[in-house]
C-alpha cells in the first residue's frame, strides 16, 4: 500500500488516474470524512470493496464525474435540480436511475436508485479527470467507527487497498443524505 500526500499526487497524477480507471481500490479524503472506493463501473473492484468492508448488500454511493453524468444517467426532477445547484457540497443525493448500465450492478444490487456525491474537495477534480464514477463509502468495517486518520485504519482493509491519498486527520461527519426519488426527504446522520 502506497501513501500519497497532495504534492505527491500531483507528481504522479496520471499514473494514479490510470490506476483508478483500471480498478485499483483506494482511500481518499473528501469534504466530510475519508472514503474507500474504486471505479464504480468495474464489478471486480466493487466486489473487493464489499469484501473489505464486510458489507454484502447495502448500496454504495458514487462520486459522479460531472453534473452532465448525473443528468445523463439519473432521473432529475425540478426539486432535484435545486439540490444539484448546492453541489459541490457535503450531500449524498439519492436519485432513481434511468441508465442502470452506468455502474456495476454490485454498487447497488437493487439497481433502481443511486446515491451520488460531488464533494467540495479536490478529489472531485480527480474523479472528473478520470471521467468514471467512483464508489464512495466510509473507511470502516460494517457497524464500526469510520477512519479519521491512518492510525484508525483497520488492518484487514489496509492489506486490501492499493493506495491512500492522505491529508492528515479528518474530524468531519458523514454527508447529509437527501432522497430525491419521490418526495424530498433529508436524512441527518
Amino acid at each position: 500500500m502506497r501513501i500519497f500526500n497532495f504534492e505527491e499526487l500531483n507528481l504522479e497524477k496520471q499514473t494514479l488516474m490510470d490506476s483508478i480507471i483500471n480498478g485499483s481500490v483506494f482511500i481518499y479524503p473528501t469534504d466530510t470524512i475519508y472514503g474507500i472506493g474504486c471505479n464504480a463501473e468495474l464489478s471486480s473492484a466493487v466486489k473487493k470493496v464489499r469484501q473489505l468492508k464486510g458489507r454484502a448488500t447495502n448500496p454504495f454511493s458514487v462520486i459522479a464525474p460531472s453534473l452532465e453524468w448525473i443528468n445523463k444517467n439519473c432521473v432529475v426532477t425540478k426539486e432535484a435540480h435545486e439540490w444539484l445547484e448546492k453541489l459541490p457540497g457535503p450531500y449524498t443525493l439519492i436519485f432513481k436511475l434511468k441508465n442502470t448500465h452506468c455502474i456495476a450492478k454490485e454498487v447497488n444490487p437493487s439497481l433502481n436508485t443511486l446515491g451520488i456525491r460531488i464533494p467540495n474537495h479536490w478529489i472531485r477534480k480527480i474523479v472528473a479527470e478520470a471521467d468514471v464514477p467512483v464508489v464512495t463509502t466510509s473507511v470502516n468495517k460494517a457497524n464500526e467507527d469510520y477512519m479519521t486518520s491512518l492510525e484508525d485504519l483497520d488492518g484487514s482493509i489496509k492489506t486490501g487497498i492499493d493506495f491512500v491519498l492522505y491529508e492528515g486527520k479528518k474530524e468531519g461527519k458523514p454527508s447529509k443524505i437527501v432522497d430525491l426519488t419521490d418526495e424530498v426527504k433529508v436524512i441527518e446522520r
